[in-house]
């Protein structure tokens, strides 16, 4: 998953990809959401692949993205000190327990590059 703003805060649009445990994609999603500042969009995110991942019937998920503060937060390394960030915050953390097993982790950039271009092209078409 990913989620980015152009400016901050700014245009912003949000990207899941699902896929198997063995890495084939099942389903990808994205959205242009307005203004929004980039951790917003982050944790919106987050939120539309939980939601791809209730769509497949899943009981088990691996949420990868490459905000370490959104990886940070959810997986209690970091709080959550931006009150704006508290309620999707709050909203992630429940959600995450709907599943039997779940786990976050970020990574660089590049290897969450189909969901960042996801991200991409929602705010170009956004802008027409």
């Amino acid at each position: 998953m990913d989620g980015g703003a152009r400016g901050n805060p700014g245009p912003a649009a949000i990207a899941a990809v699902a896929s198997e445990p063995g890495g084939g994609e099942l389903v990808e999603r994205s959205a242009y959401i307005g203004e929004a500042t980039n951790n917003v969009a982050e944790y919106r995110a987050l939120l539309l692949g939980i939601e791809l991942a209730r769509e497949l019937g899943a009981r088990e998920v691996e949420v990868i993205n490459d905000s370490e503060l959104v990886a940070r937060q959810v997986g209690g390394q970091y709080k959550v000190k931006h009150a704006g960030l508290r309620p999707l915050f709050l909203e992630s953390m429940e959600a995450l327990r709907s599943f039997d097993r779940w786990s976050v982790r970020n990574v660089p950039r590049a290897e969450n590059a189909r969901a960042d271009a996801l991200v991409s092209e929602a705010l170009d078409d956004a802008r027409g």
